[in-house]
């Protein structure tokens, strides 16, 4: 370890300092968290953050340890159940001081707790190379609800989305993105049976959303919302093509019945029909998509992101799970 690198034992000295958890039950600091006070079907999902991956060497310590948090609680924003604990695992190089370690944590506590879920429990692992989070994230489903997945979209259904997409990296938004947590009440309150988040990109999370279910779906390209983030000086088909491929968007796609009111704050983008695949329509260049073309973040298909503090617009790659 470098001089004023971090200690395993230094941080849970500090740990054992900070507030108690209240979804805890009994003592703290072992390997496992008991819980008290849970309702309801657990939801159970996990996710990773990796330097140079998923952020640029050069970000804060408490922003990675916050977008390490967030990105996992989109994916139980997508079952639509209610955010209840958190852990953390990070894996950093010895020569990283203990303030950053403390600063990640205190990010990951911090992103977890805006949303009503505890940090509960974590690991904490010494070892050369990039930065490496990864987070658990725990939920619960009311015992009535009939959890929504990817495989329920069915045809004569429309699809959604739940907000403007595109320019993440480009607007830096894809260091704090967005559980969308209301968007997913209101989706399940319209009778939505198929939901996940946009994490690779739309087109490519749109074709295995239909690729689950075993149907067709059809998107309308002038009814994609296009986010600000992306560049205003491009053309038409330029900025729709970040749209339907930057990823790291953590917007929600669902699929509920056309006779349902459309749930606030969605738009309707297509339709789920009969056959396989994704089609785009409207627009300049519809057609078939081909999930063998670049599009969308695929890892073991994708070159890593460029290293820097603030990495440049994708073109159109961009990152996800």
């Amino acid at each position: 370890m470098a001089p004023g690198g971090w200690t395993e034992d230094g941080v849970h000295l500090w740990l054992a300092e900070q507030s108690f958890p209240k979804g805890l039950r009994g003592s703290r600091g072992h390997d496992a968290a008991v819980l008290h006070g849970l309702d309801g079907t657990p939801v159970l999902c996990s996710d990773q953050c990796i330097e140079g991956v998923h952020f640029p060497p050069g970000t804060a310590p408490r922003a990675a340890g916050r977008k390490a948090v967030l990105r996992t609680l989109s994916d139980l924003a997508a079952s639509a159940c209610d955010p209840v604990a958190v852990t953390l695992n990070v894996r950093a190089p010895g020569a990283t001081s203990e303030g950053s370690i403390r600063e990640l944590i205190l990010g990951a506590a911090e992103a977890a707790r805006e949303h009503g879920a505890e940090l509960v429990a974590g690991d904490l692992a010494m070892a050369e190379g990039d930065i490496g989070i990864s987070v658990t994230a725990m939920g619960s489903l009311p015992a009535d609800q009939t959890p929504v997945a990817r495989e329920l979209a069915t045809p004569g259904q429309v699809v959604g989305v739940s907000g403007p997409l595109g320019g993440s990296f480009d607007g830096g938004r894809h260091l704090e993105p967005r559980p969308r947590f209301d968007a997913a009440r209101t989706a399940v309150a319209a009778g939505a049976t198929s939901m996940m988040d946009v994490s690779d990109g739309l087109a490519w999370d749109l074709y295995r959303l239909a690729r689950a279910a075993g149907v067709r779906v059809t998107i309308n390209l002038s009814s994609v919302p296009v986010h600000p983030d992306v560049d205003e000086s491009l053309s038409g088909p330029g900025r729709l093509a970040h749209a339907l491929h930057d990823g790291e968007d953590h917007e929600l796609l669902a699929c509920w019945h056309p006779s349902a009111p459309l749930p606030l704050g969605w738009t309707v983008i297509g339709e789920v029909l009969d056959g396989s695949g994704l089609y785009l329509a409207g627009g300049e260049g519809p057609g078939e998509w081909d999930p063998t073309l670049t599009g969308g973040w695929r890892h073991g298909e994708n070159a890593p992101r460029p290293k820097g503090p603030k990495p440049k617009a994708p073109k159109p790659k961009a990152n996800g799970r």
